[in-house]
Parts: structure tokens; C-alpha cells; sequence
């Protein structure tokens, strides 16, 4: 498992990468990922990229959360990006289509 933040500053972009399982154990890298590089940008857009991410539970759900709050609530940027099916249906059980805007990997 790993959490790696790629910064495109061009185009004030924050990508967040998360390889293996997302859970409470990369809650720290998460956070850290937002937290410690957006300090230039005014309203950066955050990409999730799931694309490596095998499995989710709870607790990255509310790391979400946590990032979109973070971001600005009801004004946050965030799209998640190259979901597997498996995860992507985890987001829409969970009404996050409503929240994010989501992606599957196809696309």
C-alpha cells in the first residue's frame, strides 16, 4: 500500500495516488498527501487516482470526507479517478457520485 501526491502546478492539479488497500493505515500519508503541498495554490482541483487501489473500507470513505472538507465542502474540486468496478460500486452504494465526481478505470 502507498499514498504518493504528484503536484501539477500549471494547472493548480494535486493528484493523489493510492496503490493496494485504502484504509486507516495510509490515514496519515492521505492527509499529509493535501495537507503539506497545497500551500501555493489558491483552488487546486484534487484528482484521486484509484487506479491502483485493490481494496476500500469505511475509514477511506471518511478520508474523503475529511479532503472534501478539507477543500472547501460543497465547493471542493475532487474527482476520483480510474475506479475498478468493485470500488466504484462502494462509492455509489455509499451515494459518493453524489459528493465527487467519479470515474472508472474505462474512461
Amino acid at each position: 500500500m502507498s499514498v504518493k501526491a504528484n503536484i501539477r502546478n500549471k494547472e493548480d492539479i494535486i493528484e493523489i495516488e493510492v496503490s493496494g488497500r485504502f484504509d486507516f493505515n495510509v490515514h496519515r500519508e492521505f492527509r499529509e498527501a493535501y495537507e503539506n503541498v497545497d500551500q501555493q495554490m489558491e483552488h487546486p482541483k484534487y484528482v484521486i487516482n484509484l487506479g491502483g487501489t485493490d481494496y476500500m473500507d469505511s475509514s477511506a470513505l471518511g478520508m474523503l470526507l475529511l479532503l472534501r472538507e478539507y477543500a472547501g465542502g460543497n465547493g471542493a474540486n475532487i474527482a476520483i479517478t480510474k475506479c475498478r468496478e468493485e470500488i466504484k460500486e462502494i462509492l455509489n452504494i455509499s451515494n459518493f457520485h453524489l459528493l465527487f465526481k467519479v470515474e472508472s478505470a474505462s474512461h
